[in-house]
This record gives C-alpha cells, structure tokens and sequence, in this order.
C-alpha cells in the first residue's frame, strides 16, 4: 500500500463513518460567523426589534426630570389661528417662559423665513397693489416683527433649531459654542451632511444655542438612536439636545471623546465615546448617538401653548411648570407635526426625541452597547456553534433540540438580564441563528442519508392537497399508486357570480390579489368543517367530505358549511371595500351546488403527476346545481339525496330541473338556513305556504299556485327567493293562458350549464 492511500484512509473513513454527520453544522457555524464579521442588514434588525421588545417590556421609569414640552396642538391652532404665527406671538410666548424662570428653551421649529406679517413686508405687498403713501409710510414706522423676536430672543436663554441635508452644498453652520475633541478627529465615524436650513441671520446671532433637529431613524424606519453630534463639510456640529442642556448650564465648548482617546475600542480608530456637556457626561456609538431609553406616554411633560398665551395658567403656576426647567417648544397639531417612530410608539413628536434625550443625559439612564459586547457574542457564536456541531451525531435529532433550547433559552436570557439590570445591549440574534442552523444542517443531513425511504414518500408530497391524506401515505407509501374507492360522500361547487365583468375591472395583480382575499377565508370555513379542498378552477372551488377519511356528519358539515361561506362573504362585502388594501370591486355575490351520493374517490392522473380527487354523476350533477342558483336567484342549492340527510334544516322545494347532459330529472332545493331558523314561527308558516304553493304548481292547480305566489311574495324577499317567485309566477301566469299538454310532468328544461 502506498504512502498516498495511506494518507487518504482516514480522510475516507471519516466520509464513511459518523464523522462526516459533523461537516454540515462546521459549514454552517462558519457561513453564520462570516455573516456576523460582514454584518447583514436584515439579522442586525432582528437583534433591534428584540431589544424594542426589551424596552416596551421595560421601559425608562417615569421620573419627573426638568425638562418640558410646550406643544403648539390642534387646540391651540384652533384657538389662536393658524401657523404660523406673527413672530410677535412667538416673542410674547419666549417672554412669559422666560418669566415663568425657563433655564432653556429650545425650539424645534426652523425660523427660515422671514415673517411675512412683519409691517414692512406687508408694506412691500401693498406697495405692489398701489396702495395709499400715508398706509406705507405708517406700516413702514412700525417695529419690525422679526426684530423684535430677534430681541426677546437675546434677552432669553434660546436654542434655535435647523436643518442639516445631503442636497447640494451651503454655507457651513457656524455653532455657538467650541466642539472640543479629546483624542482624534472622530469625523469619519458621524454621519456627515452638506447643507443646512439654518433660522434668519438676526435671529441666529441673537440665539444663545444653535442645534440641529435631523432625526433619521434606522432601515426600518424606527429612531431607536438620537444623533447627538453630526458633521458638515468637516465641522462637528452639536444637536438640540446637546445645546439646550449646554446653555441651560451656561457651559462653554462641549467635549467630545473618541476611541484612542479613552482606549476603549481597542484603543485605535477614531469613534466617538462619549460626551461632556457641563457636568454631565452621556455614552455614545461610534457615530455620537445616544440610545434611547423611552418611557411610556405622560400626559404632564406637555403643556398646550395656547393656556399659556391665553394666560389660562397664573404666574405662579407657570413658575411651578417652567421654572428651573428646560422647555422644548414644538408642533403637534396636524399638517405641522414632526412625526417619528420608536420602540414604543408607531407615531410619536420629533420634539418628544429631543426632551428625552435630554432626560436621559440629566438623569443619568442611559442603555449602552459596551465595546466589548461584540467580541463576546463572537465568542459565544464560535464556542456554543461548535459544540453543538460536534455533540448532535451522538446526541441524535430529540436530545439535540433538547439541548439546543437549553442553549437559545440561556442566551436569550443573558440578553434579558444584561439589558434590564445592567442596560447593555447584548445581542442574541447571531449565536441562536447559529444554533438553529448547525442543528437544521446536522440533523437534515443525517435524515438525508439514513431515511431515504422517508425522503421519496415526502418528494411524493406536492402531489397531495390534504394534510391528513398525507399522513395516510407517509403510515402507507402503496397509497401513491393510481387507483379509487367507491364512498358515499357530499360534494361542494362555489362559484363567484358575473366573475368575467369583474375581471374586466381589474388587471391581472389585482385579480390574483381578490381571488386570494375570497378563497383564503372560504378555505378556512371548509376546512374548519373537515372538508377536503379538491382543487380551484379559475374562481370556483371544489371541496368534498368523508374521503380520504370518515366524516359521519359529512352532511350537516357541508350544509354548515356553505352557510358559513355565503355569511363571512357578506361581512366581506362590508369590510373590506373600506379596508382599501385589497381590490374588492363592490358587492360579490356567489352561488353554491350542493350534492350528495356515491362517488369514485383516490389517485388520479398519470405515473408523472398524481391528484387526489374524486368522479361520478354526484360531482357532475352538483356542479349543474351551482350552475341553477343563478337562474333562480338563490345562494345555496342542493339535490334531493343530500335534502333527506338534513331533515331540521331550513330547506324549501325549488323545482324539478332536468340539467344539461343528464336524462333523469332532479328535485332541487334551496338551502336557507340552518336547525334554529327551521324552528322559528314566521320560517315555518312562510315553509308551509311555500310547500302548498310548489304542490299546486305540480297539480296544476294555476289559480291556487298562484294566489300562494301572491300570498307569500314578501316572506320569499325576506328568504332570498324573490327571483325565484318571479319565475313561478311568470310560469303559472303563462300555463294559466296556455296549459301545457297531458303528459306535462312538472320539470323544468335547464338549456345552460
């Protein structure tokens, strides 16, 4: 033997005995750690939306911090009119805040226009429409409104808001206090812009504080970070926050820390760290932002602007509100708000970012991800992926799953424990994914190689439309061969009526879409009551009961069940064309054939392809049943051998119909209702009258036929069968005029499918 096969034995060996059961798990722990190491969006946002599910589990405990929004609502605009306001208002509403003893006060809203109802721009228009020289010059001698907030402004502890954008490129803001930064320029790391919206020049000198108000939420469109410094051509720019809580403190330069500052990271790179805003020190990512620690709903953080501009409230209850405390001016009212969404809520103000944030950082709550959380959820990923690869050959699929949960269980645990007790933010996300694919990938390989006889009964599966048909086949694999069995069984044809001048009114999506939001829900009634769905033809269905297994209520099933149908349509009918999310072309109506009797039920088709379904003159005849319900204008039919299993349900007589392709004239029935309307005193007499009205037609008794039309016309609307008294009648009314011949035997010549 040579050295070559020598070296191969145990490589071939390995491939041939348990050893090869452990590859496919390696394989997958290692895709699962190179998908971690390159980050993949759709995973990194699992790992988000559980830490929502942390936060709205727990969220940041509603203690009262000085910090207050004073929000310009609905009410307010209904009050003092519309936005915006003369800045004039906006002064008078900065002085009593100023009064009332506001340490700050921010305003997340961009003055970046000049007040159009300032004296001299109204001077400007009247001047273009020739107006009086004395109303000019009159207009002209008065304060001009964006001065005089420009003053008020400069009497006031105020933040001015503004925009940053990627569109084009301006002039960079210039902020009102220094960015100092402590280690290296962590500008590649900030999320950088080209171009602001900044307030006017004379309000923005006047202003103490100057903070962008951008907020950009993650992929998915949910702010669960605030941006607390941004960069623009270069410069680091603070936000609202930031500058709101700077000048409440009347602090200088805020002190920005990146990585090979503080060693943290490795102690290379440069990301930022954190921030030092006065005495408050707030943790940060990479990118200066501040996680956000939501609290729920309170309703006394916000104060409506309009009960302080009314003077609703004293002066001593505004220094109760606003003294001391740093005030967020916004808009809430509709068409003015900024809305956002968090964790917590699907809309929510942007103004209300800004005033937690800044309770965050006074408050000293913060949930952080430490440097070392991503080195540690490797860690894990490797060491328990690992250990699973190699202990699921000898554990086998149960205890393996046993162990797996144990595992997952205790990760999702650790991460619950870390974020409610310590606030780190440890994701799971990437070590469970490994432990569910190194146990699919293990335990779906070991099933490929040891239950090949299982596998080609389940590549046989797509042939099959019933659950419980399948289990029967996997229990008896002979099953796939062609072949049937006679069973007596009911059978079920639903059809949409006038389906063509639908389908002319939507295009192909939308057809597919309606036809998907009508047979869903009809689906789940008929398998609710255990029928078998045999296939859809176009927007038909056909089901049956009592195959491929027993159903000794396979009557009253399906007479339930067409019940159900035709009701749950008509709650479609009311719901879903004021849904607006599926196309719905106003009221649908359906008509349903129900039959019962032998059938020929099992396997057929070709050695190619298999369906399970089911043949016979009951398949046919009901399917010439659904066909009738529209000539008579009723929602449920059925024959004459179904109509005997159903003795206490509401069923009235509708004729003798002798369909298209079949010689033997039928007895058809209307189905109405189920045992508790049969029950009731009005159905009964209107049944009666029905039954004595279809006896004399067959007599030929005309006159008593039709006084029974006249009689009972208004209890058939009530009962669905107003077309089908119409029918009568114009037939009594013509066999009155013209008697049919001796041998007339009462049944009717269907000409149409």
């Amino acid at each position: 033997m040579g050295k070559g096969e020598m070296a191969g034995m145990p490589l071939r060996k390995l491939l041939r005995g348990k050893g090869v059961l452990v590859l496919p798990g390696v394989a997958a722990l290692l895709l699962v750690a190179l998908l971690q190491f390159i980050g993949l969006a759709p995973l990194d946002r699992v790992g988000l939306l559980l830490f929502d599910s942390y936060q709205r589990a727990t969220p940041r405990p509603s203690e009262d911090a000085p910090v207050r929004i004073v929000d310009i609502d609905d009410e307010t605009i209904r009050r003092l009119g519309q936005w915006p306001w003369p800045r004039t208002d906006v002064a008078r509403l900065t002085r009593i805040l100023t009064d009332a003893g506001a340490s700050a006060i921010a305003f997340d809203i961009v003055f970046s226009e000049s007040d159009r109802t300032s004296p001299t721009r109204l001077a400007e228009r009247l001047q273009r429409d020739n107006s009086a020289p004395a109303v000019l010059a009159a207009l002209r001698s008065l304060p001009d409104n964006d001065a005089a907030f420009a003053q008020t402004i400069a009497m006031s502890p105020v933040t001015l808001g503004y925009f940053l954008t990627r569109s084009g490129k301006g002039p960079t803001v210039e902020p009102k206090a220094g960015m100092a930064v402590a280690g290296s320029q962590p500008d590649a790391g900030v999320t950088r812009y080209s171009n602001a919206i900044q307030p006017i020049a004379p309000l923005r000198d006047a202003a103490r504080g100057l903070g962008f108000v951008s907020l950009v939420g993650d992929s998915d469109g949910i702010l669960r970070k605030a941006p607390l410094i941004a960069s623009q051509n270069g410069q680091l720019l603070p936000s609202l926050a930031v500058e709101a809580l700077r000048t409440a403190q009347g602090a200088g330069s805020v002190m920005v820390k990146s990585s090979d500052a503080s060693g943290e990271l490795g102690g290379s790179g440069a990301a930022v760290v954190s921030l030092k805003i006065g005495q408050f020190e707030i943790p940060t990512t990479p990118a200066g932002e501040l996680w956000m620690h939501y609290t729920p709903p309170r309703p006394d953080r916000i104060v409506p602007a309009w009960k302080i501009l009314s003077g609703a409230l004293t002066q001593a209850e505004l220094e109760k509100k606003f003294a001391g405390r740093i005030i967020f001016v916004g808009a809430g009212a509709v068409g003015l708000r900024d809305l956002v969404s968090t964790p917590m809520q699907d809309h929510d103000l942007g103004v209300m970012v800004h005033a937690q944030a800044v309770e965050q950082m006074i408050l000293g709550q913060f949930v952080t991800k430490p440097d070392w959380a991503v080195g540690l959820e490797r860690a894990l990923l490797l060491v328990l992926g690992l250990s699973m690869a190699l202990l699921l050959p000898r554990l086998g699929a149960t205890r393996g799953a046993m162990l797996g949960l144990v595992l997952v269980g205790a990760m999702l645990a650790g991460s619950w424990f870390a974020y409610s007790r310590q606030h780190y933010l440890l994701d799971p996300t990437y070590p469970v994914l490994a432990l569910v694919l190194v146990y699919i990938c293990s335990t779906g390989f070991t099933y490929y190689r040891e239950e090949q006889q299982r596998a080609y009964i389940h590549h046989a599966f797509d042939r099959y439309l019933s659950p419980t048909l399948v289990k029967r086949i996997v229990d008896d694999p002979g099953q796939l061969e062609l072949g049937g069995e006679e069973r007596e069984m009911t059978v079920l044809f639903c059809d949409i009526r006038s389906f063509s001048r639908i389908s002319e009114t939507l295009t192909p999506k939308q057809i597919i879409r309606f036809l998907i939001a009508f047979l869903t829900p009809m689906c789940d009634i008929l398998l609710d009551r255990k029928a078998t769905i045999d296939k859809f033809i176009g927007d038909a269905i056909l089901a049956f009961w009592n195959a491929p297994l027993d159903d000794p209520d396979q009557y009253a099933n399906a007479a339930r069940g067409a019940l159900a149908m035709v009701a749950r349509l008509e709650q479609l009918n009311i719901d879903m064309p004021t849904q607006g999310t599926e196309p719905w072309p106003g009221t649908v109506n359906i008509g349903i054939g129900l039959n019962a009797g032998p059938c020929c039920v099992g396997n057929m088709g070709s050695a190619q392809r298999l369906s399970y379904s089911l043949i016979g003159d009951t398949v046919n005849l009901a399917s010439r049943i659904e066909g009738l319900t529209k000539y008579y204008g009723v929602r449920i039919a059925m024959g004459e051998a179904l109509q005997q299993h159903l003795p206490d349900f509401a069923i009235v007589t509708l004729d003798r119909v002798r369909v298209v392709g079949r010689d033997a004239p039928e007895t058809v029935f209307a189905l109405l209702g189920d045992e508790a309307l049969a029950t009731t005193p009005d159905y009964r007499a209107f049944a009666d009258r029905h039954a004595r009205m279809i006896e004399a037609y067959w007599a030929q008794d005309w006159a008593m036929a039709a006084g029974m039309l006249d009689v009972g016309a208004a209890d058939a609307a009530v009962h669905g069968l107003a077309q089908h008294y119409c029918l009568m009648r114009e037939r009594v009314g013509r066999f009155q005029a013209d008697p049919p011949s001796g041998n007339w035997d009462g049944v009717f010549e269907a000409t149409e499918k």
